[in-house]
């Protein structure tokens, strides 16, 4: 799983997720891409679980671009904790994801071939995307 190899804190506010993403929301390193198209957190399993579909079934052809990276850790205490006595610990790691932002890559394969790819691990993510070509991103401004 992804996660930081080092921090300077561990436990961190949980923020917000407003406007789009200014940052990351053009293809490339690869030919398509895969966007959100709407603010979540995503999990290092679920990338991991996302670049897993992509590479079994391009049969590990062509080359995975994973653009997101899970810097956030998320807290939780144990079960059957009383109130109180500060913030749990660490339990994962996510990565915050805008409207607009790139998450994956993929270059030498087919468009065909890529289409599938992206829409099986869409399948595994739990925010709503959509598949860009290179030079064909596009930001959608209402959803924010």
């Amino acid at each position: 799983m992804l996660m930081p190899k080092r921090v300077k804190h561990r436990r961190v506010h949980r923020g917000r997720m407003k406007g789009v993403a200014t940052k990351g929301n053009t293809v490339t390193y690869g030919e398509y891409g895969l966007v959100a198209t709407e603010c979540g957190w995503i999990t290092s399993n679920q990338i991991e679980a996302a670049r897993i579909a992509m590479t079994r079934y391009t049969k590990r052809g062509g080359k995975v671009y994973i653009k997101i990276f899970p810097h956030k850790s998320v807290t939780k205490k144990p079960a059957e904790v009383r109130m109180g006595s500060g913030k749990g610990a660490p339990e994962y790691w996510v990565a915050v994801v805008k409207p607009g932002r790139v998450m994956f890559e993929i270059a030498g394969v087919t468009e065909e071939a890529a289409r599938e790819a992206m829409r099986l691990a869409s399948h595994k993510l739990p925010v709503k995307t959509d598949f860009v070509l290179k030079g064909k991103e596009k930001i959608k401004e209402g959803e924010a």
